[in-house]
Order: C-alpha cells, then sequence, then structure tokens
C-alpha cells in the first residue's frame, strides 16, 4: 500500500527569510569596519551585557566553584567518552604516499586547521553539551587555537557549567559574547584573537545565517536549520518509549519537526494519544516549544513494510535517526541518509546529544543526504603532494605537453616543454596534437 499520513505537517521549518538575511548582513559589515567598539555596542544592546569579553584565569576558576560535584563528574565522563571517539576518527586518517608510475611520487597528508571558533549555544538552553563536542574535537584534531564563544545572561555572564566544560575540553580563550557579534569577532580576529580559519557549532537563525555569509572567508561545519528527528518504529516497539522520545525532540524549538514512520497503524495511533499527554506534563517553557513543533511539524506515517519504512527514513535525511524494531542489523546495513543513527530502544538521541561520545552537531533540512556530522575530520585539511625523478617526469611532462595543447593552454604546455629539453637535451619528443 501508499504511505498514510495520520498526522501531516502543516509548515516546513526555514532559517533562510530575507528579513533575517539582510539584518544579518549590515551587522557584519558593521562589526568589520567598526571592530571592537561596534561588537561590544551589539553585545551591549543584545546580550544586555557589559562585562569582560575574554574571561581570565580567575573567571574561570571562579565558576569551576560554582559547579556541583555531580556535575562536574558529569561534564569530565562525557567529555571522556567524546575525546575516546575522536580519537578513535582520527586514528583512521593517516599519511599516505604511492609511486604514480616509476619514479613519480604522490602522497596524500592531513594538516589540523590552524585556528578555530566554537560557538556554543546559551540562549533558552544551555548548550553544555554543545562546548564539550565542538572544543574537545578540535582539541583531539590539533588545531593550535581553540576559541569557545557563548552568549552571556544579561548582566551575569555566561553559565558556569558552559565555561567549565569549554575549559577543560581545551579552549585557548572563552568569549562571552553571543549571536552574529560573536560569529563576527572570531572571523575578524577581534578582541586579541587569531582571525578565525573555521568556525563550528549550532547557534539560532541568525548564527546560521552569519555562518552561511562567511564561508568561503572562513570554513564552517555546515549551515544549521531546525533540529530534526524520525523514529522508525514497528510492532514491538513500545508507544510510551516512542512518544517520549518524540517529545524529548520537539522540546528543542517551535519549528523542530519530529516524524514517526511505522507499519503499526495501532502504534501510531496509540503514539498520537500520547504525545499531547507528555506535552502538557512538561514545564510550561519546553511545552511551549514542545506543542507548537508537534502541530506544525510533526508528521505520522504509516507504510506497508520495513522496506518502505526505510525509503521514507532516506528520503527524509533526518538529523537524528531512531530505529526502534526488530532486526537491528538490517536496519544498520540498510539506512543511509541520516546525521546519526540510534538502534534499539537502549539508546536516545539525547543519550548522542549529551553523553555517548559521538558528536551532536549535525546536518540538518535533509543535508544528510550529502554529508556527515562534526567530527575530527571536519577540522582536518586532506592536501596532496608530489614529487618525481626526472626519467619519472618523462611520461609526465609528454602527456601534460599533448593534454594542454588539446585544452589551448599553450603556456601549460610549455612548462612541460621546457623540463623535457632540459633533463632530455638530446632526445625528440612529438608534443603536438593532431588536428
Amino acid at each position: 500500500m501508499a504511505r498514510e499520513y495520520l498526522k501531516k505537517a502543516k509548515l516546513m521549518p526555514s532559517s533562510d527569510a530575507p528579513d533575517v538575511h539582510n539584518t544579518v548582513k549590515v551587522m557584519l559589515d558593521e562589526i568589520e569596519v567598526g571592530g571592537e567598539t561596534t561588537a561590544r555596542n551589539y553585545a551591549r544592546k543584545l546580550d544586555r551585557y557589559d562585562g569582560p569579553i575574554l574571561l581570565g584565569r580567575s573567571d574561570i576558576e571562579a565558576a569551576a566553584e560554582r559547579i556541583p560535584t555531580k556535575v562536574r563528574h558529569d561534564i569530565h565522563f562525557s567529555h571522556d567518552n567524546v575525546r575516546r571517539f575522536a580519537q578513535a576518527q582520527k586514528a583512521t586518517l593517516r599519511d599516505v604516499e604511492v609511486e604514480i608510475v616509476p619514479g613519480v611520487i604522490a602522497g596524500q597528508k592531513s594538516i589540523p586547521v590552524q585556528s578555530v571558533g566554537c560557538y556554543v549555544p546559551g540562549g533558552r538552553y544551555s548548550h553544555v553539551a554543545s562546548a564539550i563536542m565542538t572544543v574537545t574535537t578540535a582539541k583531539v584534531a590539533g588545531c593550535h587555537h581553540i576559541v569557545a564563544c557563548s552568549p552571556p545572561r544579561p548582566q551575569v555572564g555566561i553559565p558556569p557549567a558552559i565555561i567549565y566544560a569549554a575549559s577543560i575540553c581545551g579552549a585557548d580563550k572563552i568569549m562571552a559574547m553571543g549571536g552574529v557579534q560573536g560569529v563576527a569577532s572570531m572571523t575578524y580576529g577581534l578582541f586579541g584573537l587569531p582571525k578565525a580559519n573555521m568556525l563550528v557549532g549550532p547557534g539560532n537563525q541568525y548564527v546560521a545565517e552569519a555562518k552561511r555569509i562567511l564561508f568561503g572567508r572562513v570554513g564552517i561545519d555546515m549551515i544549521a536549520g531546525p533540529t530534526d528527528s524520525l523514529i522508525l518504529a514497528d510492532t514491538q516497539a513500545d508507544p510510551m518509549v516512542v512518544a517520549t522520545d518524540l517529545v524529548g525532540q520537539a522540546e528543542h524549538g517551535y519549528n523542530s519537526p519530529v516524524w514517526l514512520v511505522t507499519d503499526d497503524r495501532h502504534l501510531a495511533e496509540r503514539v498520537l494519544d500520547l504525545v499531547p499527554i507528555l506535552i502538557q506534563a512538561l514545564p510550561e517553557i519546553n511545552g511551549d516549544n514542545a506543542a507548537k513543533a508537534w502541530r506544525d511539524y510533526a508528521e505520522v506515517i504509516v507504510c506497508s513494510d520495513q522496506e518502505e519504512m526505510a525509503m521514507v527514513a532516506d528520503e527524509y535525511a533526518p538529523e537524528h535517526l531512531t530505529v526502534q524494531a526488530q532486526d537491528l542489523d538490517w536496519w544498520l546495513g540498510r539506512l543511509s541518509c541520516y546525521g546519526s543513527l540510534f538502534l534499539g530502544e537502549e539508546t536516545t538521541v539525547a543519550f548522542g546529544d549529551k553523553a555517548t561520545g559521538t558528536n551532536h552537531v549535525l546536518p540538518t533540512s535533509r543535508a544528510a543526504t550529502y554529508t556527515g556530522g562534526l567530527s575530527v575530520h571536519k577540522y582536518m585539511k586532506i592536501v596532496t603532494w608530489q614529487r618525481s625523478t626526472r626519467i619519472g617526469s618523462k611520461p609526465i611532462a609528454e602527456a601534460t605537453a599533448r593534454i594542454s595543447r588539446l585544452e589551448g593552454m599553450e603556456a601549460h604546455a610549455r612548462t612541460a616543454d621546457i623540463r623535457l629539453a632540459k633533463f632530455f637535451p638530446d632526445e625528440t619528443f612529438d608534443l603536438t596534437v593532431e588536428e
């Protein structure tokens, strides 16, 4: 049978409204011209903060003193898991060299990005885990200078847990500045910081648009839209667990899509009954986000079998993909478009978001069709090199000269000609292209 929508989204999420683009472009231009003074003015206006921009050692130590012992332990636990997973990822990268033809050696080398700016959201929620995910992976990659930038609370500053996490994970500097002004300051090298070569980390639509505009001038991890999650569930799934996981991801924001795809109509109907009850039981701010996301962006789809379920999942290419179904190995082998995959009800998206070790900075808005999430690899430049003996260069030069002339690039061809003439003066070569 064709897929059946028991619930269809009313709206489509978007993070690139024209007014957002124009606002961000003006801010970036003004800060580039006005420098630190303009950035501070935006911080006073938008962050309502007039404290120190760069935190000193005493600020970091004071923040650490305010962290409860259990929270400190949890931050270290998460950091250790992320660090070990990142180290395992890095181990998959290795320098290589190969003899292409006798005497010609080509190689590959991995070089970490020099300077990285890690944006850590701190508006509606204090994203401690984002500090762990972005800073730790940059440190493992070997980046030389890492800035953690996070919005300060009005007249208070960055939440102590974010400061502590950024510090223990390896940030060289911690900057109390939010939004576009924070991103711009890292990019332009304000407040004594080195200019960032790369910007990473999630943020609101203004942060995402700033990264979009600055891309090319700096590297970025990705352009993030609203977070999204899809659950694949069959007859063996627990409706309460499924509903709880959907609500858990809808909490992110009013425009965060959550999708349930199942081959069990009874399960789908039960989840539809449970979700509003679970949302109602949340604290007001969390419930308001979840209620709007569920009302406007959520979908519940009934499919004929697991193959059709998998096809829907690959089509939606979710940021987070959860499988609560039988034969997990089949799903692992079959599914191909997702940011991060959670197999079985023993794990959930929140585990990956906070403590498992896999990174939670992931592709949204169907970007999982062509890219994965943040990893050590994102911080590494894969570059190539070559060297050759004179004998080895001979066939390369001949081919280069003829191909260049075929393309009409005579100056290219002559860079090969001169080497053949110099290295093999007693030989004659046919370097023309037949008409």
